[in-house]
């Protein structure tokens, strides 16, 4: 796996019994834990509204974290662009692009970032969903924006992001690299990538297809460790399957004492078998698995884990044994 790139996304996790703000103060730490480890760019999200999640907008952190590094590139993974004007979103990420020349990625999305209806409306100024055609009209908006309007010399190198064959044709279409969200609908990750390929259009943003596979890695010294720091967010996603709202980040010793159903344990043991959690041995087989029946050009990596240390151990085993 030593020829595949690896990055990070970052979902900025707030948890219990901590403090958003704490969350926030790791953000400049992280970025430069990575950098020196070798990673080659780090993606922050979008979310709103989430006791789980800091409401942190990507562009803020991305310049927090490009004034205290000096190569990783940084970017969202992603900005949401219905929840955005497109000339903001040029103006914001053409500034930062100008500012830390060659290390800034506008990484675009569509969903709305939170589960709250009322959330996403106000967002949106009172707006509904956004249809198909709004949204390929908003990404043209952004592209034709950083080149015509706002031109402050170096771009930032745009990326869609997708977790579904529709989002993937619009890559494709736009001549946009795509990055799949592997680590959210991991089911649909080999029918995008087929789509993408087969519609590819070349661009002024790319040559060629360009793939990165964003896949969940929780990754420590034995297989039962990596468990302990999985389980946490195994709490938080089997709130989801039972159609909850986002419920807190819990700690380790809370999600331990969790009680799941059967149901909920064969549905976690089957996502996580698509993700990567075990040992440095387990990992890096299974990323280097994904990375061949994907040919995938980048792997981002997922780490949500309570404790900042386990997470920067995570990345530092994966990276050493690659």
């Amino acid at each position: 796996m030593a020829d595949i790139p690896l990055s990070a996304l970052e979902v900025a996790v707030v948890q219990a019994d901590t403090r958003a703000v704490d969350t926030l103060r790791d953000t400049a730490a992280f970025a430069q834990e990575l950098e020196r480890l070798g990673y080659g760019r780090i993606w922050y999200a979008e979310h709103h509204h989430s006791p789980a999640i800091g409401a942190f907008p990507p562009v803020v952190l991305a310049a927090h974290a490009a004034a205290s590094t000096s190569v990783i590139r940084l970017g969202s993974g992603g900005v949401l662009a219905p929840n955005h004007a497109p000339l903001m979103l040029a103006e914001q990420f053409g500034t930062l692009a100008a500012l830390h020349e060659n290390r800034i990625d506008l990484g675009i999305g569509r969903g709305p970032g939170t589960f709250d209806e009322a959330t996403a409306r106000a967002l949106r100024r009172g707006a509904g969903p956004t249809t198909d055609a709004e949204y390929r009209d908003d990404i043209a908006a952004i592209l034709s924006y950083l080149v015509d309007e706002v031109a402050l010399g170096p771009l930032p190198e745009p990326w869609l992001l997708a977790s579904s064959t529709s989002g993937a044709t619009l890559a494709a279409e736009l001549g946009l690299p795509v990055a799949l969200a592997h680590h959210i609908r991991p089911d649909n990750t080999h029918a995008a990538l087929d789509r993408y390929r087969a519609a590819f259009t070349p661009s002024r943003w790319s040559e060629r297809p360009r793939v990165l596979v964003c896949v969940e890695t929780i990754c420590a010294e034995t297989e039962e460790e990596a468990a302990r720091l999985a389980g946490p967010m195994d709490v938080v996603k089997a709130g989801l399957l039972k159609g909850a709202s986002e419920i807190p980040f819990p700690t380790p010793a809370q999600a331990a004492a969790h009680t799941f159903t059967a149901q909920e344990r064969q549905a976690l043991a089957g996502f996580r078998a698509q993700q990567a959690t075990g040992t440095p041995e387990t990992v890096v087989r299974r990323l280097t698995q994904l990375a061949d029946e994907t040919g995938a050009d980048e792997l981002m990596l997922t780490t949500p884990v309570y404790d900042f240390r386990d997470r920067v151990r995570s990345y530092e085993l994966v990276m050493k044994n690659s």
